[in-house]
């Protein structure tokens, strides 16, 4: 088996956007924390190729991800069901995605990121060389609690404690899977981490470039280790927040790297504790499916138009930034997508755009992919089912469509099951819960049955 590493700076000039927090706050960025990187990892064994990227965005649109995997086979050869693109999903880098007031996009960098991405993936391949691949699962504490069954803002004093734990921690991870490639002499090449949880550390009060806990932990084991490259693989994180969210920025900034230097421990005891895994088998399979959306006709959609802009067009408007006018703000993203939605429907266009889901096997160890922000009821439920002796159920993968929310939390409606659709241009999903589980047990099939 061979296995490569490489890395690429992806960070974009200070002064863009940062996405999050919306509805147009207008948060551009006034200085670099920690640069952003794409790091990728190829294995390779007898003629297979697959290849893993790993970026510190909050996404890419499938666009970025079809360009990129083009530039990558022109070069490397290497098939599109091979090539995985993954996001760490943090909220203190650039808008990559579709997303209406959620930070806007700046031109030259969506222009050139794929790119930028496209570097680090073709320089892993190039970089391919004789190594062993280990893995572990350690405790992962301290970190994440669930948004929609806890309180989200918890006294910074408290979170801060190296006892502290989340009221309900089986609702979130507590563990994190690690990958570690060793070379000749047992030199560390690289390694990648696995674990769910929303990299909102810094909030909306914060306007510094990094990526947040994952990448300013990816950041001090790097350092630990000469060469080596680690990726960040994002797991179920669709209803899990951080302990610290919505702080101050000094707060914030302060907590960023408490917070991460809790994940970076858990990182470095896998690394410390992997042992070889048997690879006997690497694949990767990519499907395009269609999911479900709630059956929001032309009337249903000309009526709600009609009713938010009867909010905004009155005397006594403004686009300030009180409380008053964050609803009015977010009436503007509901008016952006519903005219957009209305104009689609009246041209009979579909309104359940495709996705891809994407599944890497690499031995015992496979990964499946969306491009949503899934829930963790959704990662058990894969996980129970699923062949793959070790199954890592990713998020934020090669698109980025919004939150798949579990079965309790759609029936609840609210701001992940309709408000966030309507902030990526969509309709609302009818059943991501159930959908999602069977198209990812599907890939699972494919590379395990």
């Amino acid at each position: 088996m061979k296995i490569g590493f490489a890395k690429n700076d992806i960070t974009p000039r200070v002064g863009v956007e940062l996405c999050g927090f919306g509805p147009f706050i207008c948060r551009h960025s006034i200085g670099i924390r920690d640069r952003l990187w794409a790091r990728a990892m190829a294995v390779e064994l007898r003629g297979k190729r697959v290849l893993v990227i790993s970026c510190d965005l909050v996404g890419t649109a499938l666009e970025i991800t079809k360009c990129a995997r083009a530039r990558i086979h022109e070069v490397t050869g290497l098939a599109e069901d091979d090539v995985m693109i993954c996001c760490s999903h943090t909220h203190s880098g650039p808008s990559t995605g579709n997303y209406i007031g959620w930070g806007a996009p700046d031109a030259p960098y969506r222009e050139t990121l794929h790119m930028r991405i496209a570097k680090a993936g073709i320089a892993a391949v190039q970089n391919l060389r004789n190594a062993t691949l280990s893995h572990a699962e350690v405790p992962c504490v301290g970190i994440g609690q669930n948004r929609e069954y806890d309180k989200d803002a918890l006294p910074l004093e408290l979170v801060l404690k190296d006892d502290w734990r989340p009221a309900k921690p089986e609702l979130t991870d507590t563990t994190c899977h690690v990958l570690a490639a060793h070379g000749q002499g047992g030199k560390l090449l690289g390694f990648a981490s696995y674990f769910g949880c929303h990299p909102v550390v810094c909030c909306a009060a914060t306007r510094f470039i990094h990526g947040d806990y994952p990448g300013i932990a990816t950041n001090q084991i790097e350092r630990d280790h000469d060469g080596a490259v680690g990726l960040f693989l994002q797991g179920a994180q669709g209803d899990v927040n951080t302990c610290v969210v919505h702080k101050p920025e000094q707060d914030s900034l302060l907590a960023l790297d408490v917070i991460a230097g809790r994940y970076a421990r858990a990182v470095r005891q896998g690394l410390a504790k992997a042992r070889p895994i048997k690879v006997d088998r690497i694949d990767g399979a990519r499907h395009v499916v269609t999911f479900s959306r709630k059956p929001w006709g032309l009337e249903k959609l000309t009526a709600m138009l009609t009713e938010k802009e009867a909010r905004l067009n009155v005397p006594e408007v403004t686009d300030d930034y009180g409380a008053k006018e964050w609803h009015i703000r977010m009436e503007m993203v509901y008016i952006t997508a519903l005219r957009d939605l209305v104009a689609r429907a009246k041209r009979g266009e579909s309104m359940e755009p495709a996705t891809e889901l994407h599944g890497i096997r690499i031995g015992p160890v496979t990964m499946v992919g969306s491009g949503f922000e899934t829930f963790q009821a959704i990662k058990n439920e894969v996980k129970t089912k699923a062949c793959a002796k070790i199954m890592l159920v990713m998020g934020l993968v090669n698109d980025s469509i919004g939150y798949a929310p579990d079965k309790t939390a759609a029936a609840r409606g609210g701001y992940a099951a309709d408000m966030v659709p309507l902030i990526c241009g969509q309709l609302p999903f009818a059943n991501a819960h159930d959908e999602l589980v069977q198209e990812l047990l599907k890939l699972d099939a494919e590379l395990n049955g």
